[in-house]
């Protein structure tokens, strides 16, 4: 136990580091946290919007992209992968309707890294807008995104993500952690530290996505790799609070947990292509590649120590109860109810109640509702299952890689 003890306080530590680290960090910048550069070049952007079967969402895309206030945009390539449904028909309607519009079809090689790069080829701005055919961004984004770009070290720039569908409880959850994703991807930037550029809405300068070849096809998290390549060749990420971008999310458990399960995946598939720079080049072997460790596997320790603890209890208590009945003794006694208070217990405890705090200062600064008696208890379902989930999809997920059944869908 002495042994399981150690770990356990290993685990309360490096979780108060990283609490810690983010508290330091708001503390440090609250002050600029919305504020975001002006620019001094407009840009000409391309927009690529990669769509596989998307008829219910593809004309708003669309339409959400041409109503942008920023001078340059110049088109929006809409790359149809080899789509069944409407969807063809209808950006070919739009494209008649709009010249910035243009459409190209090519056929479904199940990657939506493919589908990128193709439509990256077709591109003519100097800027790259990535977007999903089922996310709307804000008509500020663009603009508030470009300005970025007069740093000649900026690679990519992205904004908060948001859920655009809240009807049903799994939607509803899944608000509050793209809110806190959002804002910590934020905190990141101060340390040059963000590790992913999310596809709903991220801006590269192309110039930088030829010089990395494009997006990794091999990939099931393109965003994630992208972002790692770019981090590993010098280019800085940034990340605005000051716009947004909304998307639709799984609205029933098996496609979160697929989705999630993928992005999972993904994440693996990427520590195992940069595990060389580990510890070794900049920020992304420095803090990246060790925190996105310890961010994937941290719960897989809590979950196995939680497994052990509770497994080897009942297997006492079974051997306990038969013995008891043989030998005709109490089954409870007083003794068996009284708790005894430990260190590592109270560190839990203060380690939840300080996470807890730590989520509705940011639900609060990023305008969520906490007051409200439904939210209420969605943040505290949040906290106790939805986080406890994690782990459990990094399992399957470690399965599918050694089975090698990983697939974009």
């Amino acid at each position: 136990m002495k042994f399981l003890s150690l770990v356990y306080l290993g685990y309360m530590f490096i979780a108060l580091y990283f609490l810690s680290l983010f508290l330091l960090l708001y503390k440090r910048n609250k002050k600029t946290m919305f504020q975001y550069p002006t620019s001094k070049k407009t840009y000409s952007v391309s927009v690529i919007v990669p769509a596989f079967n998307e008829e219910s969402t593809i004309e708003k895309t669309v339409m959400a992209i041409l109503r942008s206030d920023y001078k340059g945009l110049r088109e929006v390539v809409v790359v149809d992968d080899g789509s069944r449904d409407n969807t063809l028909k209808i950006v070919k309607k739009l494209s008649r309707k709009y010249k910035k519009v243009k459409v190209f079809t090519k056929e479904n090689k199940g990657s939506k890294a493919d589908a990128l790069n193709f439509g990256l080829k077709k591109a003519s701005g100097e800027l790259v807008a990535v977007v999903d055919a089922d996310s709307y961004v804000r008509k500020d984004s663009i603009s508030k995104l470009a300005a970025y770009f007069d740093d000649k070290k900026v690679g990519v720039a992205t904004c908060p993500i948001l859920v655009r569908n809240t009807n049903n409880f799994i939607e509803k959850l899944q608000a509050i952690e793209y809110r806190i994703i959002a804002f910590t991807r934020k905190l990141l930037d101060y340390v040059d530290a963000i590790y992913v550029t999310p596809g709903p809405l991220a801006l590269y300068r192309k110039s930088v996505l030829k010089e990395i070849e494009g997006f990794d096809t091999k990939n099931l998290t393109e965003d994630i790799e992208a972002t790692w390549h770019l981090t590993s060749k010098g280019y800085k990420r940034r990340a605005c609070l000051a716009t947004e971008v909304t998307t639709t999310v799984p609205s029933k458990y098996f496609d979160w947990f697929k989705q999630r399960k993928r992005w999972n995946i993904g994440g693996l598939q990427c520590i195992n292509k940069y595990k060389r720079y580990f510890l070794t080049k900049g920020m992304l072997g420095f803090f990246i590649l060790p925190f996105f460790i310890l961010q994937t596997f941290l719960g897989l320790v809590g979950l196995s120590i939680f497994i052990y603890l509770t497994s080897s209890r009942l297997i006492r208590n079974y051997f306990f109860t038969g013995y008891s009945f043989e030998a005709g003794t109490a089954l409870i006694t007083m003794k068996d109810l009284y708790i005894t208070p430990s260190v590592l217990n109270y560190l839990g405890i203060v380690l939840f109640i300080l996470g807890a705090i730590f989520t509705l200062l940011i639900l609060s600064i990023m305008k969520y509702k906490i007051l409200q008696k439904q939210n209420i208890f969605n943040i505290l379902f949040y906290l106790i299952v939805y986080l406890v989930s994690y782990p459990f999809i990094m399992v399957f997920a470690i399965n599918d890689m050694i089975m090698k059944k990983a697939r974009w869908r």
